[in-house]
Order: structure tokens, then sequence, then C-alpha cells
């Protein structure tokens, strides 16, 4: 029996349900099928398939990519591990290919392992390989992040983690020790790198960390930087260099210098503090500076010396980055930022205002936005809560709002009578009389708060048997005198 192609497909639908646990005979009832048929088709598996379409001839566009392999093929012999998407960008700019990179990517596939046995290699030895570069001095230095875990847990400090910057000519070293990678604490760590080495670099290295990069983008675009990673280098006169994805050879000189770290500085010892850290990490320079290092065979701190001479002069102020957003105005005249509340003046702004927040490492400004959408109008300066849910307020700048002192409450005074029916206002100013409903509401609320004592019930049926009720015939002759 061989099934049309339209039922056929309508059993292949209803695979599903048998892996999903139905049997032969509910999915005989919903095709419409004999459950004989749904087994040999669906259980032992699809033997006779839909009719045969007649073979499709093959599409020029499948053939189009062999028109260039002599062009990929010189791409590949130049270099073997270049991207696919590099090629199929090339073709489409410089050779007018209207192909798909799919095409592209099948015949590479096919090509590398021939051009690579050509040359005497295998792949798999060329992924493993890279080239080494060298630098001049005050070229370069490379940045990276350690995480340090819970060397402090015992203080408190549930993350410690560490900035390192390499310099890549002479391989000088420096780290210190924070607790957060936000944007300031980054740039501060770098002034304080900068200060140490006595200049800065023509160029720093770093990967795709998130305050240095925008966002991410796809493999051969221009990287957006963070508006304050580039005034931060523009104001230090350097360039920020970012890798491009799955580069992990491409700043292995202070990767290198975050596993030495751990190992000499760290490794075996106990710290109190971010500060002992940081000592213990400067003690170690004279040392990590007297060693001959294995690659350009000189000592450390000899070549660090014509590295210094060349960094840039430091500038004569420093640049502080500050995280920038945009929040609105409560109805309370507070600001909310990072789980804190900091306070705007009154006169100055109105309801649900969107205002900019720069918080630095120390402080928070706020600023009011003009028309043009350029002028930035200070409203309040704070010092930066040291924790969440602080309320960081400046009194002054409620000036004008309702204090609520002429606002009466409802509570008496402790020496007050209650049955003179008299409320004390919030600024405490004489009794005023209070009548109508709020009287009676006021005095069922005296009476509920009235203790009740509790008594047995047998107290009760000692006092009926002391005195019993009087008979009918008594209550009829009091009623007669009357």
């Amino acid at each position: 029996m061989v099934l049309d192609a339209e039922r056929w497909l309508e059993l292949r639908r209803w695979r599903g349900l048998l892996e999903a646990g139905a049997t032969l005979a509910e999915i005989a009832r919903e095709t419409g099928l004999d459950w004989r048929t749904v087994k040999k088709y669906l259980a032992d598996g699809v033997e006779d398939g839909p009719p045969k379409a007649a073979a499709r001839p093959v599409r020029q566009k499948a053939q189009m990519v062999r028109q260039f392999a002599a062009v990929i093929d010189a791409m590949l012999r130049a270099e073997l591990l270049i991207k696919g998407t590099v090629v199929h960008e090339r073709l489409v700019a410089e050779y007018g290919f209207t192909g798909s990179y799919q095409r592209v990517k099948l015949y590479l596939q096919e090509a590398r392992p021939r051009i690579a046995a050509e040359l005497g290699m295998s792949v798999d030895e060329m992924r493993r390989l890279h080239r080494r570069f060298e630098v001049i001095p005050g070229s370069q230095a490379q940045v990276d992040w350690g995480d340090e875990g819970k060397v402090l847990a015992h203080m408190g400090i549930e993350k410690v983690y560490s900035f390192h910057m390499t310099l890549s000519y002479s391989r000088d070293p420096f780290c210190c020790f924070t607790t957060s990678q936000d944007i300031e604490t980054f740039f501060a760590c770098h002034r304080a790198a900068f200060a140490h080495f006595g200049g800065v670099p023509a160029t720093i290295v770093y990967d795709r960390t998130k305050t240095v990069v925008r966002r991410h983008v796809a493999p051969g675009k221009a990287v957006p930087l963070h508006p304050e990673a580039v005034a931060f280098a523009g104001h230090y006169d350097f360039e920020p260099d970012v890798l491009a994805a799955y580069r992990p050879t491409g700043k292995g000189r202070v990767e290198r210098q975050v596993r030495i770290v751990r190992d000499h500085v760290l490794a075996g010892r106990s710290f109190s503090s971010i500060e002992e850290l940081d000592a213990a990490f400067l003690a170690w320079v004279p040392l990590r500076r007297a060693r001959v290092h294995a690659t350009h065979g000189e000592i450390i701190g000899f070549r660090a010396r014509r590295d210094h001479a060349a960094l840039k002069p430091l500038p004569a102020t420093d640049y502080l980055p500050a995280h920038r957003e945009w929040r609105h105005v409560g109805k309370d005249c507070l600001v909310s930022f990072n789980g804190s509340l900091y306070s705007v003046p009154a006169r100055k702004v109105a309801f649900r205002q969107l205002v900019e927040v720069r918080a630095t490492a120390d402080s928070v400004t706020l600023h009011a936005v003009g028309p043009d959408g350029l002028k930035r109008d200070l409203l309040a300066e704070h010092p930066r809560a040291c924790r969440p849910r602080q309320r960081v307020v400046d009194e002054a700048h409620w000036d004008g709002l309702p204090d609520g002192h002429t606002r009466a409450v409802t509570i008496s005074h402790e020496d007050s009578e209650p049955a003179g029916g008299t409320v004390v206002p919030l600024h405490r100013s004489a009794p005023t009389p209070v009548t109508g409903p709020l009287q009676a509401l006021l005095t069922r609320n005296a009476a509920a708060a009235v203790a009740v004592e509790r008594r047995p019930l047998s107290l009760y049926e000692q006092l009926a048997h002391a005195h019993p009720a009087p008979s009918p015939a008594r209550l009829r002759a009091v009623e007669e005198d009357r």
C-alpha cells in the first residue's frame, strides 16, 4: 500500500502523539485510518513514503560559488582560518557575488582541509597557533578583571574583584582590589594605575566589557563605545582597543598576570580588608620587577624604566566618569536611584518630570534638561547612599510644601477628660470641642476601650440562689401598689 502525499503527511504530523505516549488506536481515530495501517507507517517506520516528485534541477545559485573558487582559495592560502563572514563580505563588495553566506560556508568546509594539506599542515594545528606580536615602549597596556570570590567573606564582604593593568612592552604589572565593577570603580582603578606607572599608554586593550562597549554587534561591525569610556579616553589621551569576539589570545599578557598575582600574592594568606590586599600587592611588585621575564629575556624592572619613560604625561586634572540615568520626580520631590531616594527642590520641578541622575563613587547630582535637550541645570547634589533604602534629603528642598502643622488628629491627651468631647490637634494648640457624628464615634471608641472584668458562671449561680427571683404573685402585688 502506498499512501498519497496528503495522508502520509498527516501521519507524520501525528508521530509526535506516538512519541508522547498516545496509543495506536487513539491516533487511528484521529486520522480515520485502520490501526494496523497506523502501526505500519508509524510504529514500524514509514517505508513507503509519498509519491516521489521529479528531481528538481540544480539551481544556478548553488553552482555560483564555484565561479569564485580561485578567489576563495587564494584567501585561504593567505589566511587559512579566515572567517566565512569575511570571505562572503569581500566577495560581495569586491567581486559582485550575489550568492548567500551559506553557500560560501559550505564551500569553505570542503576547501579548508584541501588548502591545509597543500600547505603541509592540518586545520586543527592551525587553530592551536597564533602570531606573537611585540610593541614599542609606552605604546600599549592591557586591562582585565579577576574574580577573587570570597577572600574577605569572613569580614562580611561577599565578593572581591581584582583589577589588572599590564604594560605590554615590559610586562610591568598593576593590580588593585575592589568590591564592585561599576563604571565609577572601573575608571577609578585606571587613575590609580596611571599614577602607579607615572603616565598613560598610547593604547589600552579591552575585551567587550559593558563599561567600555555600549552594546554587542555582529562580527565585522564597528563596536559602539560607552560615552563615558570615550570621554575618559579623550581626557587622558589614549586609544581604546576593543578585541573582536572569540579572541582569547588578544590580551594574554594581562590574563597571565591575573593568575600570577593570584598565586604569588593571595595564595595561602588571609586578609581582613581591601587595603591589606592592595598593600600585599605593592609589597610584591619589587620582587616581580627583579625577575627575568621568560619571553623577552630581560629583567622586568629594567625594561619597565624604558616603558615608563615613553608614557604620556598625566593631565593636570582628573576626569571622574559618572553613571547617567533618567528618573522621574515623585510627588514627595524624591528621585529614586539605585534603591535609594534623593531630594530635589520643590520650587524647580514638577511631578513626573524627567531629570538626569549622574552618579560617581562618592556623590549623586540631579540635573534638569533644558528644552533644547542640551542644557543641563544642576538641581541638587548629594553624597551617595552607602546602602539601599536610604533617604538622602535636604530639608530646604521642601520649602513651600505643606508641612501638616494645621492638621488635627483624633487622639486625646492622657490627662484630658473623655466626657468633655475634645481632641488635640497635631500642633498642640488649645482643645477644640467636637460634636456630631465625630463625637459619637469618639464615645463609641472610648467605650470599646473600657476593660471588662471576666467572671466565672458559677458566681452568677451563687448570686441567683442567694437572691431568688420574686414569685408572680409578689410581682402583681407590687404592680397594684403602684
